[in-house]
Order: structure tokens, then sequence, then C-alpha cells
């Protein structure tokens, strides 16, 4: 059986959970650990980390307004 892959809004939350885990002291291999991910999974996230962010905004950005409509 083939492994799930996370949907993008997953990865900017997990990436958003190493860096306030990182800012609150913890190291980051505890940290990228703590989320449920190895460094080499965690690596390739945080490279295209800014792309998923802007798409992720985006998708923020059109829940609100079709919930405004």
């Amino acid at each position: 059986m083939a492994n799930k892959r996370p949907k993008p809004e997953e990865i900017v939350s997990k990436l958003r959970q190493v860096e306030v885990l990182m800012g609150q002291g913890m190291p980051r291999l505890d940290a990228i650990r703590q989320i449920g991910v190895v460094e080499q999974t965690y690596s390739p996230w945080r490279k295209h980390g800014a792309l998923l962010r802007h798409w992720s905004e985006r998708q923020w950005r059109r829940v609100e307004w079709a919930l405004i409509s």
C-alpha cells in the first residue's frame, strides 16, 4: 500500500510548527522529529516552502471571498 502524500496546506502547517518549536529553543532535528517527519522529507519541503506558503495564502483568500459573498 502506498503512503499518503500530505496536501500543501498540511506541509505549510508542519513547516510553521517547526519554525515555532525552533523559536522556543528546540533544536531543529528534534522539532522535525516532533512533527512526525524525517530530515530527508523536511529539507525539500523547506526549499519549496515559499511557493507552498504563497499557494496557501491564495487559497485562503479565495475561501474568505467565498464566505463573504
